[in-house]
């Protein structure tokens, strides 16, 4: 159904929730409501304590149920985000799929690939090009895809770009980014001050 409304899933399986994550999640609820989609965050534990901004925004679906759950009836309506898919997303996908889903790491040592688990259980894949991006670039791509039909190829993208943190010290992020109109990398609101804030601590306390 071409004009059924999309939904983008994002499974969580952590037991925590980082204020990184926490801006993605915002920016992705704000972004699917404003583009009348809708935005799920499944699988979550029951020991995770949601932030009250997240509760409260607008266009956020909090799901403790499995997408195998959520859409045991509509599975052949449902496309798995897999960088190891053999087709690449295209705006044609827009007619045949209604559900984006966007697999997680589980917080296991060794952590499990939920995303190659969700490609056994036979959902079917497509991919977002060679460069890792961050979830809510990952979500934003695929939404200008299937809804606004627009080539993964026309896209205007920023790969790797250096964040200035202070007079003396930059970093560079190790995602592909969607251009804004301003030339600048789209991220969270926040998360440019968050990364500088934290920089000292490094990425793995942002999480």
């Amino acid at each position: 159904m071409a004009n059924a409304v999309k939904t983008f899933v994002v499974e969580h399986l952590d037991d925590e929730l980082g204020p990184w994550s926490e801006l993605e999640y915002l920016t992705i609820a704000r972004e699917s409501h404003d583009n009348v989609a809708k935005f799920y965050l499944s699988s979550l534990s029951p020991k995770l304590e949601l932030p009250a901004t997240l509760k409260a925004v607008t266009g956020f679906t909090a799901e403790a149920r499995s997408v195998e759950v959520l859409f045991a009836d509509s599975k052949n309506r449902v496309c798995l985000l897999d960088p190891a898919a053999q087709k690449e997303l295209s705006p044609e996908d827009g007619e045949h799929f209604d559900v984006f889903l966007f697999g997680g790491i589980l917080g296991d040592d060794p952590p499990r690939d939920r995303t190659s688990e969700l490609r056994q259980k036979g959902f079917e894949g497509r991919r977002l090009g060679p460069k890792q991006m961050t979830t809510d670039t990952a979500v934003r791509v695929t939404r200008l895809v299937v809804q606004n039909h627009i080539p993964l190829s026309d896209i205007p993208y920023v790969d790797y770009p250096e964040l200035r943190i202070n007079k003396n010290e930059s970093t560079e992020m190790p995602f592909r980014y969607v251009r804004g109109d301003d030339g600048r990398p789209i991220m969270p609101k926040g998360m440019l001050e968050l990364i500088k804030s934290d920089s000292e601590k490094g990425f793995g306390d942002l999480f």
